[in-house]
Order: structure tokens, then sequence, then C-alpha cells
């Protein structure tokens, strides 16, 4: 019986599988409590569902690039080979960015998951980045991109659009600051990034241009970090509300808030595995269920449904956990 991902994901599905959570950690301390804890989640749930990003662009101090780029070196490649580690290196036109690249890159090719390439402006900005992976014998490595502008979000679609790009992430803090003013500090607060315009356009633009192009859509830090109802309720509307597949976390504590949020219900989940498991039975032809009718078009979404269950440890169903129980194909 062939595979629902060969058989029901095309065009309209995104081309990667990530976590569902991308959690930074800048300060050595918290790069290794981080990676810890990420090796305990994997004995925890048989599957990485977290990718751990070492902070290069906010965590190095001023004048000890070089320093802290070689530490996050040593970092990654003592992680497990289970682990999903990446790097935030400096933007394409900070001092460093070419010296991050450079160390990173060229000494961590096979062992990252990706490079996130801070305050990327326009595809000129992607493509000095790629050519910077090459430069380093790095050219299987993806790229996740930061959306920190208004410009930028103009830009989110030819971005978005890159083979290389993987992901597109949107940088709230840095968007609403490089408004002048325009935009109230509210809108940085974990409810008012959800009403101000101005905000919820960019981030619906961003989701947009992942859409349109298989990406992955990761949506914004929420920095009340030691608020668990708000950090929930954030990640909730996220993934609801405005088509983001992906989250971002600052702290431990938001880990698992971002998985619940991000998961679907018990109730999606049995609804899930009875339609798929019908469509299969039936070579995914078209069938009826509960007096609607379902072929390869609804297939699509509740597979998607069973990938993001998965994805955040959720149990499923024997008929369903069978996809999973082999390597991805």
């Amino acid at each position: 019986m062939k595979h629902p991902r060969k058989v029901l994901l095309g065009a309209q599905a995104a081309t990667a599988f990530l976590p569902v959570c991308d959690h930074y950690s800048g300060v050595e301390v918290r790069m290794r409590k981080s990676l810890q804890l990420q090796a305990e989640m994997i004995e925890e749930f048989d599957a990485c569902v977290f990718d751990v990003t070492l902070d290069c662009e906010d965590g190095a101090p001023v004048g000890g690039e070089a320093d802290h780029a070689a530490m996050v070196v040593a970092l990654a490649a003592s992680a497990s080979d289970k682990a999903r580690v990446a790097v935030r290196v400096h933007a394409v036109g900070h001092p460093a960015f070419e010296s991050d690249m450079d160390v990173i890159a060229g000494k961590l090719a096979h062992r990252l998951s990706h490079i996130m390439i801070p305050k990327v402006e326009c595809i000129d900005d992607v493509i000095r980045a790629e050519q910077a992976l090459l430069s380093a014998s790095a050219e299987e490595l993806p790229l996740h991109v930061l959306i920190e502008s208004p410009l930028a979000v103009r830009n989110a679609f030819e971005i978005a659009a890159h083979p290389r790009v993987q992901s597109l992430s949107f940088g709230l803090m840095d968007f609403v600051s490089s408004h002048g003013g325009a935009i109230p500090a509210d809108g940085m607060s974990s409810q008012g990034q959800f009403t101000h315009p101005l905000v919820v356009r960019a981030k619906l633009e961003i989701a947009s241009a992942c859409h349109a192009y298989g990406k992955v859509p990761s949506h914004c830090v929420v920095t009340e970090f030691s608020d668990a109802a708000a950090m929930t309720l954030a990640a909730r509307r996220a993934s609801r509300e405005l088509g983001y597949t992906r989250m971002w976390s600052i702290h431990p504590n938001q880990i698992r808030s971002i998985l619940a949020a991000f998961a679907p219900s018990e109730t999606e989940i049995e609804d899930a595995t009875k339609i798929i498991a019908a469509g299969a039975r039936a070579d995914w032809a078209p069938i009826s269920s509960d007096g609607k009718l379902h072929d390869r078009a609804s297939y699509r979404y509740f597979w998607q449904v069973l990938e993001r269950a998965h994805q955040t440890g959720r149990t499923l169903p024997p008929d369903a956990q069978t996809y999973f129980t082999d390597a991805r194909s």
C-alpha cells in the first residue's frame, strides 16, 4: 500500500516537515540546558518535538563574535544524532556575517538542521547567504529567514520562492521598532500583536507567502514568558487564526504550551485516522463518511492533521501510528 505522503502531498503541501516549536538560546549555560531538555524530550516522545537554535546575533557580545561562534560550534557538535540544532548567525550586513558562515556552516554543514538569517530585506540578501553557504561547502544546508521590516514584508513572496529557503519567521520587536514610533509598544505584547492592523497584516502576508511556495511559516515570540495563559492563547491564535505551523520559544516553560496549542485535539485525530484509513482501503478513490464526500482534496487535509499530531508528540491510534513507525520516506 502506498504511503499517504506519497499519494497526497503535492504542490499545495509544505515541502518540509519541521517541529512546531523553535527554541532560542543565546547564553552558553542556557544553550546547554536547552540541548539537555531537547534530549530528555526526545526520550519522552521518541521524536524530536522542538528545534534548538543557538543564537549568535543577539547572544554574542560586541567584539566577542568569533569566540561565541567557536563556542556554538563546539556545543552543536556535541549534540546527539537525534537532535535538531540550528544557529542564528549575524545579518548579511554585519561585519561578522562572513566569518560566522565560514566557521559555523563550514564546520557543521552535516550537523545542523538549518541556519537562520536575520534581518533579510530582499532576495539579494538570500542570494548572498546562499553564496556564503556554497563558499563554506555547505551546499545542502537549508536557510530560514527572519522578516523584520516593512520592506521585508513587501518582499516576502519573492523571498519565500527561493529554493534554498525552508521557513520564514516574523521578527515582531524589530518590525514594531522599524516604524519609528508609529506602532505603540503594546504592539509587541501578547495581546497587542494580534490586534494592531499593521502587525496582523505583516503576519498574514508572511503566512500567505509561505503557503504559496510550500514553506513553513514560523510565528514570533511572546515576551511575557512567565504568563502561561498568554503564551497558550497566542500560540493557539497563531495556529488557528493566522495560518502558522511553527512558533518561537524563548523560555523552556513555553515549549509545552506551544506543542499543546499546535496539536490537534483527540477528536480531530480520531476523525482524521478514520478518514485516512477509509481512503487507503479505497485506494484513495472518493468515499462517503458520516454523510460527507471525501476525496484526495480532503484526504490531504486529514493527513496533515496526523502529521501535526506526530510532530507534537501526540499518541496516535494504531491505524495512524503505522504510517510513522518507519523512517520518513
